[in-house]
């Protein structure tokens, strides 16, 4: 049988869906097609792999190679199917262990040279191939403190894919390079402001303290200057720490936005959206890509005192006075 099987996770948000990456070798004229709804940087990636197996000592079959992303149904987008694609592809010839692919998801872009570039957003699909049962991830050496988050999966960092092919049973040199670096912006660093520090405002102080007890909704209205930022900013230092679950989904936003992550953040995030900020920069555009907004996450604040709150459940509205404000 010249049918060989992987798997690899498409993101949609901040859901990861296992997608089966299936690669066959038929004698038919040479070629390398990927089917299953592809994206453009995905339709590219076939002269990527192409490139990096060779480079690697890996030379594809000289046979048509196709590739299914199944379900093909579901979207698929991003460079992160480079490394499933390639090792699916090898496999039909026989150089990787069958058996050992089809148990692992593998997730990561190649360079032309064989090594393994970080991608945006392994936090969220480590998680997702631990949900739907894997045995083990392999991810780009960048990525590693960001796919050990997940504890109940083996996470395995390559360097290239020499290795990852030795790792599979392939009988070849893993050849000394140095790994590709995370270029993603540095890891989040919240300062946590003490609600003591506030001088004056008593009304605006008990309305954060009773919202933050009760896990009520909270809207600061007030002219510019009244201290609406100044006291948002002070309630998440009064909020109880993340639990395991809020703290993933907060630490996958991050890694969906291209920030890197090397620890669970318990302190409840503050992001601030301009007052002119439209609903689409907010909730998310609705586009393809994989990255949601930045403000989905629990504690949002914005600035305009004109800016209506759909909020389903109960919602604290406090006047924010300038003159009150020392």
């Amino acid at each position: 049988m010249n049918t060989a099987r992987t798997w690899s996770i498409a993101l949609s948000g901040l859901v990861g869906e296992r997608v089966e990456v299936e690669a066959d070798l038929s004698q038919q004229t040479p070629g390398f097609q990927i089917i299953g709804l592809p994206d453009k940087a995905l339709g590219e990636a076939v002269q990527r792999v192409h490139n990096a197996c060779a480079n690697s000592g890996l030379p594809m079959p000289r046979r048509r190679i196709t590739v299914n992303l199944s379900p093909a149904s579901l979207p698929k987008n991003g460079s992160g199917f480079d490394l499933a694609i390639a090792v699916a592809a090898l496999a039909t010839d026989g150089l990787l262990s069958r058996d050992s692919i089809a148990r692992t998801v593998h997730l990561g872009e190649l360079g032309l040279d064989g090594r393994l570039r970080p991608v945006p957003g392994i936090l969220p699909a480590v998680f997702a191939a631990a949900r739907a049962g894997a045995e083990r991830v392999i991810v780009p050496a960048a990525n590693e403190a960001e796919a050990r988050l997940v504890a109940s999966i083996d996470v395995r960092a390559a360097v290239c894919l020499a290795e990852v092919a030795q790792w599979h049973g392939a009988e070849i040199e893993v050849p000394d390079v140095e790994p590709v670096g995370a270029e993603g912006r540095m890891p989040h660093e919240q300062e946590t402001r003490e609600l003591a520090d506030v001088v004056g405002q008593p009304d605006a102080v008990d309305a954060l303290v009773l919202a933050a007890a009760g896990n009520h909704h909270l809207l600061l209205s007030g002219p510019p200057g009244a201290g609406k930022t100044m006291l948002a900013r002070r309630l998440p230092g009064i909020l109880p720490p993340l639990d395991d679950e809020a703290a993933l989904e907060v630490a996958s936003v991050r890694s969906l936005s291209g920030e890197s992550v090397v620890a669970l953040d318990r302190v409840p995030p503050l992001e601030a959206p301009h007052h002119s900020a439209s609903a689409a920069a907010i909730v998310g555009e609705g586009r393809a890509a994989s990255a949601p907004a930045r403000s989905c996450v629990p504690i949002a604040e914005c600035s305009s005192s004109t800016r209506r709150v759909s909020s389903p459940a109960r919602c604290w509205t406090l006047c924010v006075s300038r003159s009150r404000t020392v």
